[in-house]
């Protein structure tokens, strides 16, 4: 899968994607870091790529504009965690995240559940 790592996050968690075979681009790697949200989101867009964060904006973003792309991927209460250890907690999941990320959708991972729901919403 394509994945762009937003600001929120640490590059760790896209150098973790890559090692596991997938294309991952952090924001910084764009010189994209002070970049707006919505910037972000069109460049994820643009370049179907799931967007992973922990900026619940994004969320918001995709309700206001009804769109079903890009998928994103939420981290929440989850400010304890390593970056190593949410790159794991996505890879660990993505048996289950590949068809509901390919298709549109926004995933909420939390320490103990994750949260899938359909785009547009």
């Amino acid at each position: 899968m394509r994945f762009l790592i937003d600001n929120a996050l640490s590059p760790v968690v896209a150098e973790a994607l890559r090692k596991a075979g997938h294309e991952a681009s952090h924001v910084r790697d764009r010189g994209m870091q002070a970049a707006a949200d919505e910037e972000v989101f069109e460049l994820a867009k643009n370049e179907d790529r799931v967007l992973v964060s922990a900026d619940t904006d994004f969320g918001a973003l995709l309700a206001s504009r009804r769109s079903s792309r890009p998928s994103v991927v939420i981290f929440r209460r989850t400010s304890g965690r390593r970056p190593e250890d949410q790159a794991k907690l996505l890879l660990d999941h993505m048996p289950d995240l590949r068809e509901p990320l390919e298709s549109g959708s926004v995933v909420v991972v939390e320490e103990t559940r994750l949260r899938i729901r359909d785009l547009p919403i």
